[in-house]
């Protein structure tokens, strides 16, 4: 079989476009050794969506993997710690009914299921992870080495902020050739093949693998090579959301290191805080009201974060989206990351996660040679549908459980026939016992079974265990192991700065230290 080191064209900028070009250039390209060209086109005119972003534990390594200083995250990218989700007014429409999923796995996890012996709320009584956000504490102290923690954790950030600093490191340190122009015609070989991609300008950019982080324009894997979408709207009803920034309250008001999600009678609230303000967005679906209401409830909600003049001069961006994705994200080669292979809707942070496990598909995949590319594409594109199938079935879980009924929004997302066959499988095996890994045959599976765990505890989903291995029927070590929770609490509650003072430090040494620039070298 022929050798030939691959060139490889990513399309589109932002976010998804340059963290992909870091994945593949830190493994691949000629400045870490390999043998790949990577060349990143991306228009100048088109602005990139960005309203905030939460992220998973996982970029994390992802981050530590291309080269990025945690410190230089912190300095460019207005970015906050992230240690879970906080949902309010899921189960019920009493705002207090609140429950966490933290980042981190439940205390004695692999030993022993604690719920039954748990005598307060699940989260709470398993981890310390709980309690730390409410006192809005950090996940590590100071002189805790860079990605790594005493919790787990991951990130808030300015997604636009995030995209420039991807886009200094890959074109200053690890070798991505940038082209600012926008792409007027794509060039395909008789089989279908992308052979290049041409500007306004009428240079020609060809390369052996294109991928289509072109977002909702989709401009290689949708327009040109007509990869059908697969509507997943029957399952996920939203496709709307209002945006907005508000301001803290003062310079020195707590960072919540959580997502809140507040449900509401017409979808839910996001509430992402970075150190200089707070994203935040209405989800909906317009299938059951409209733009106007959810601006009308919105600003009710609102009246209890910021004064009335600011409520006032509040400008609220109204985003669109189709839940569902691409049929396949790789077809000949081409392969599609980001919005352009697919979106559903924000609950749980999603979106950058599949980014990242996109990219490092394509990285672990990437052939030596064109004759690999259609068993590399069989593979990413089977991996990838089964990602998509397992995190719509999760998301939908937070809406079967809820026991809403104050609008035909929520009364409809309970309805069988919009629940996933295999997720209504393991809602009855899940009466009688907790979720195991058995239950989720795909492998590294962007959500773990102790995610599961801590929604339908979270949500008072009764199971009555009666298939649950007998290990866990031990009282006497249960009470063991949760009594540890409790002294890793005091431990931390002692030793963990704030949020924002621990935030503020770390822009203050890299600072000190250099320039961000210098910082990330």
């Amino acid at each position: 079989m022929q050798q030939a080191p691959l060139s490889i064209c990513v399309l589109g900028g932002g976010a998804a476009g340059w963290l992909t070009a870091a994945v593949l250039a830190a493994e691949h390209g000629r400045v870490a050794g390999g043998d790949c060209k990577i060349t990143l086109v991306e228009s100048p005119t088109i602005p990139t969506i960005g309203v905030g972003e939460g992220t998973w534990p996982s970029m994390r390594e992802t981050l530590r993997r291309i080269g990025l200083s945690e410190r230089r995250l912190f300095t460019e990218c207005d970015a906050a710690f992230k240690q879970g989700s906080l949902f309010s007014a899921w189960k019920t429409t009493d705002p207090n009914d609140q429950y966490y999923h933290p980042f981190s796995l439940p205390h004695g996890y692999f030993e022993q299921d604690l719920a039954p012996f748990a005598e307060r709320e699940y989260a709470y009584a398993v981890s310390p992870q709980a309690t730390v956000c409410d006192d809005h504490l950090a996940p590590k102290q100071l002189a805790t080495p860079e990605y790594a923690g005493v919790l787990n954790y991951g990130y808030h950030f300015d997604a636009v902020k995030f995209g420039l600093c991807l886009s200094d490191h890959c074109t200053r340190n690890l070798g991505v050739q940038h082209v600012r122009a926008s792409v007027a015609s794509v060039q395909s070989d008789v089989e279908g093949n992308i052979i290049a991609l041409v500007t306004e300008t009428g240079e020609s950019h060809s390369a052996d693998l294109f991928v289509d982080c072109s977002g909702r324009a989709a401009v290689l894997i949708g327009e040109h090579l007509q990869v059908p979408w697969v509507d997943r709207s029957s399952v996920l009803f939203n496709d709307r959301a209002l945006a907005v920034q508000i301001p803290h309250t003062s310079d020195e008001s707590p960072i919540a290191s959580v997502t809140r999600s507040t449900a509401r009678s017409n979808g839910w609230i996001w509430d992402i805080g970075l150190p200089t303000r707070r994203g935040m967005g209405y989800v909906y679906s317009s299938q059951f009201t409209d733009s106007d209401i959810v601006e009308s409830d919105f600003r009710e909600f609102l009246s209890t974060e910021v004064t009335q003049k600011a409520l006032e001069e509040l400008s609220f961006r109204e985003l669109t989206f189709q839940p569902g994705h691409r049929e396949v994200m790789w077809r000949g080669n081409c392969v599609a990351v980001g919005m352009s292979a697919g979106f559903i809707e924000p609950l749980e942070a999603s979106a950058l996660a599949l980014i990242e496990q996109s990219a490092g598909l394509i990285r672990d995949f990437l052939p030596v040679s064109k004759a690999q590319m259609k068993l590399a594409a069989t593979r990413f594109n089977s991996q990838m549908l089964a990602h998509w199938d397992h995190i719509i079935e999760f998301l939908k879980l937070h809406y079967v459980l809820s026991q809403r009924t104050d609008s035909e929004y929520w009364l409809a997302h309970r309805r069988a026939e919009s629940i996933p066959e295999l997720l209504q499988e393991n809602l009855m095996l899940w009466r009688h016992r907790a979720p195991a890994r058995q239950d989720f045959p795909q492998a590294q599976s962007l959500f773990p079974p102790a995610s599961y765990r801590y929604v339908l505890n979270g949500m008072a989903y009764a199971c009555d265990r009666t298939r649950a291995p007998r290990k866990e029927r031990d009282e006497a070590r249960a009470k063991v192991l949760l009594g540890e929770v409790q002294k890793q609490l005091a431990s931390y509650k002692q030793g963990l700065p704030g949020n924002r003072k621990l935030l503020n430090q770390l822009v203050a040494r890299s600072q000190t230290s250099g320039s961000p620039e210098e910082v990330g070298r």
